[in-house]
């Protein structure tokens, strides 16, 4: 099970319909925070994501709407008994952030809290899969980042297996862990019986950002990419200045990466009450964009081949 929750998708400004940046991701009943913008922890509540299992919590970077949910966050955990450490993780600064939320708040928590800063190309690996950070372009220094699973097993040829005399039953299944077995002193390995290893899923989250080309290089085939679209294409000239992307330029990234699917986020409050400007700007060269809503979630399934 692989799912992203949108928890929240607002642009700078909350607005009545959308909260503070802040995405979530289940993978096998673990969960993974991307940004953490005021009322995160509510949000889960709402979501009924559940917050006990988060394990880290990834930043883009330290502008206040991305952040600034951390600390009631951190206190509902530790009202609910976590002890489990936790890890905070970012670019440059991150470190600071949390000494700073340390001492300025009376926590009642009895977990720790780790701080990691992260470089372009650094890797958080967890169990089946890791986190690259991606360097991205904004007024701040800020990170995107790349969910990506490990190579899965190939398939199973069952008639390969029988037609070298392999019976159906436990040696089948040390083939497809990839073990070698034994028949009749003659040892069969797994290539031959499986097919080629088959990829795993991939998500690529940018934060805020201009199009660049290492968000375009990181979402090659991935599975979903989550852009910031924070504006309409007649607002380039503002998008430049302000360093975010309009849709139409990440449906751009979109299409050039062979993306399966673009969800636009960030969504400035111009828009918060009807997203079709920003829908039809992208749907002009990537068809399947969706804006995100608060609390949407999106189920990423295996890949056949």
């Amino acid at each position: 099970m692989l799912n992203v929750t949108f928890l929240g998708t607002a642009g700078s400004l909350p607005t009545p319909e959308r909260s503070p940046p802040a995405i979530l991701v289940s993978r096998e009943g673990e969960l993974i925070l991307f940004d953490c913008g005021e009322g995160t922890q509510r949000q889960m509540m709402k979501a009924r994501t559940g917050m006990m299992r988060l394990n880290y919590i990834f930043l883009s970077h330290l502008h206040a709407d991305h952040i600034l949910g951390i600390p009631g966050l951190l206190e509902t955990m530790a009202f609910q008994g976590r002890e489990e450490p936790l890890t905070i993780a970012g670019p440059s600064g991150t470190v600071y952030l949390v000494e700073s939320f340390n001492n300025i708040c009376y926590f009642s928590r009895k977990f720790d809290v780790r701080a990691m800063e992260l470089d372009p190309g650094d890797v958080v690996r967890m169990d089946g899969y890791q986190v690259e950070a991606i360097e991205v372009n904004h007024s701040v220094p800020c990170l995107g980042f790349c969910l990506k699973e490990d190579l899965r097993l190939g398939k199973f040829n069952r008639d390969a297996a029988v037609a070298l005399g392999i019976p159906p039953g436990p040696l089948f299944g040390k083939l497809q862990h990839g073990q070698a077995v034994e028949l009749n002193r003659k040892e069969i390995k797994p290539e031959q019986v499986m097919g080629s290893p088959r990829p795993g899923r991939k998500i690529v989250y940018t934060g805020d950002t201009r199009p660049c080309r290492p968000v375009e290089v990181a979402s090659q085939n991935a599975d979903l990419l989550i852009h910031d679209g924070a504006l309409a294409d007649e607002m380039e000239a503002w998008a430049k200045e302000t360093k975010h992307s309009t849709a139409g330029e990440a449906a751009q990234i979109a299409m050039r990466a062979r993306v399966k699917m673009l969800v636009l986020t960030h969504v400035s409050s111009r828009y918060s009450e009807d997203v079709s400007p920003l829908l039809a700007d992208a749907k002009k060269c990537f068809e399947n964009t969706v804006v995100a809503d608060d609390l949407m979630k999106i189920e990423i399934r295996l890949r056949d081949e």
